[in-house]
């Protein structure tokens, strides 16, 4: 599994939102539940960096990882967006 998969899965939620569909819930919630959650992960994920073994530390960074992606998903920004903002920077 590939993060363009992930994000595209997250693109099908948005897309044709399923009832029992977390992604769905976020989308629904809207842009600042989502924005609460991209926060909330990158806490634990701080917290997991500091004070815990790796297997929670690989946890919290995919929850952190995902919800960037449905953040990026609910503004419209693609993963080669980011990609090319990146190869920018290391020209």
């Amino acid at each position: 599994m590939s993060l363009d998969w992930l994000y595209q899965v997250i693109l099908d939620r948005q897309a044709n939102p399923l009832p029992q569909s977390y992604t769905a819930t976020l989308f629904e919630a809207g842009i600042g539940r989502i924005a609460q959650k991209v926060g909330e992960e990158a806490a634990e994920t701080l917290v997991a960096a500091l004070a815990e073994d790796e297997a929670r530390l690989v946890s919290e960074i995919a929850d952190l990882t995902y919800h960037v992606l449905v953040l990026m998903a609910a503004r419209g920004i693609s993963p080669q967006a980011v990609q090319a903002e990146l190869e920018r920077r290391h020209r």
